[in-house]
């Protein structure tokens, strides 16, 4: 299969290819994703003393790099199964996941430093201390961004499914495919409860993260029934044609 062109691709996708000077394979680039960021948090917990924040930070990190692997699965998935350009167009070229990460991502830095100070012990200062350090700050934003960029795409890419499955038609076997895709985005949205325990204090942030991740797996869930009822008609005509 040929890289597919940018504006075809999800940001993420363009900006492992577009690196100038730089070759690396996907699993090369999950490696090194995975590395940096958590060399990062276990460095700045070892300088500034916040292992209580390391454990949170690893937990985000492994989170953010499992999305990173999930778009890439999604995304050899849903082209494999070579849906029309329109879908294509709106789940990899609208750059929506975008939008909405930064709206997450804006949402979530104005209740850590807005709201949540004002409400009782702040999130912030639990992970970094009552006076956060400049670096490991830096470093809890980045990753925060990162995250938040792939529940956007999850979040998206549900969506998207939906609209697929209710208005376009696939064979069997690219019908299987895209389930599998739909699957994955599930599977992804679940695997954000890892980020629960470090919620329980904070009612907002986990019905947030809780709210998102029944959402994902309500749309994803329709999209699969849809697509297989759609499906089996289809095949149950194309059968009873002469």
């Amino acid at each position: 299969m040929t890289r597919p062109e940018y504006g075809e691709t999800w940001t993420y996708e363009s900006i492992i290819g577009a690196l100038p000077g730089i070759d690396v394979s996907e699993r090369a680039a999950l490696v090194i994703q995975f590395a940096v960021f958590e060399a990062g948090v276990l460095a700045l917990a070892a300088v500034y003393g916040l292992w209580e924040g390391a454990l949170a930070g690893t937990a985000a990190v492994l989170v953010a790099t499992a999305g990173s692997l999930e778009m890439l699965r999604i995304s050899k998935l849903v082209r494999r199964a070579d849906p029309p350009e329109s879908y294509q167009r709106l789940v990899f070229g609208s750059s929506i996941e975008v939008v909405l990460g930064v709206v997450s991502f804006i949402g979530l830095v104005t209740y850590l430093f807005v709201y949540d100070p004002r409400a009782g012990t702040p999130l912030v200062s639990e992970l970094l201390g009552p006076e956060p350090p400049v670096l490991p700050t830096l470093l809890t934003l980045l990753v925060l961004w990162d995250l938040c960029y792939r529940i956007g795409t999850g979040w998206w890419a549900s969506v998207a499914a939906l609209w697929r499955s209710t208005h376009l038609d696939f064979s069997p076997d690219h019908a299987r495919l895209l389930a599998r895709a739909d699957l994955e985005t599930m599977g992804f949205g679940l695997l954000q409860l890892l980020l629960v325990p470090f919620l329980l204090d904070h009612p907002i942030l986990l019905f947030a993260v809780v709210g998102h991740v029944l959402a994902v797996a309500t749309v994803t869930g329709l999209s699969l029934a849809v697509l297989y009822v759609r499906t089996d008609r289809r095949d149950a005509a194309t059968s009873l044609s002469p």
